[in-house]
C-alpha cells in the first residue's frame, strides 16, 4: 500500500504487509543504490505487526516508479545468488569425493 502526497509524486511511503527485516533491509540498500533516490529508510511500526513501512524521497522521478526499478532490481540479484549457488552445488556434486572406506583409509 503507498501513503503518498497527490501533489508530490517524488516521496511516498509503502507499507509492506506480512513482512521484516529481512526483505526491508534489502530493499533499502537496493534504493540507495539508485542516483534518483535523495532518501530511504524503513520503519516497523510495532514489534507484533508484521508490516515494515518503507519512505523513499526523490530527486525528481515519481517515487513509485523509483520503488517499483529497486523490487525489480533485487529481484534480478537474488535470481543471480540462486542460479550461482545452484550451478556451485552442480559442480560439487559432480566432483568425485574421497571417501573413507570400512578399513578407515581414504
Amino acid at each position: 500500500m503507498e501513503h503518498g502526497s497527490i501533489t508530490d509524486v517524488r516521496s511516498s511511503t509503502f507499507s509492506l504487509m506480512d513482512e521484516d527485516h529481512t526483505l526491508a533491509n534489502s530493499v533499502r540498500f537496493t534504493l540507495n543504490q539508485d542516483p534518483r533516490v535523495e532518501f530511504c529508510g524503513y520503519s516497523i511500526p510495532h514489534p507484533s505487526e508484521n508490516r515494515v513501512n518503507i519512505r523513499v524521497q526523490t530527486t525528481g522521478d515519481p517515487a513509485k516508479e523509483v520503488f517499483k526499478d529497486a523490487l525489480q532490481n533485487l529481484l534480478v540479484m537474488s535470481q543471480h545468488v540462486r542460479t550461482t549457488f545452484d550451478r556451485a552445488v552442480q559442480d560439487y556434486r559432480a566432483q568425485p569425493h574421497n571417501t573413507i572406506g570400512s578399513d578407515g583409509r581414504l
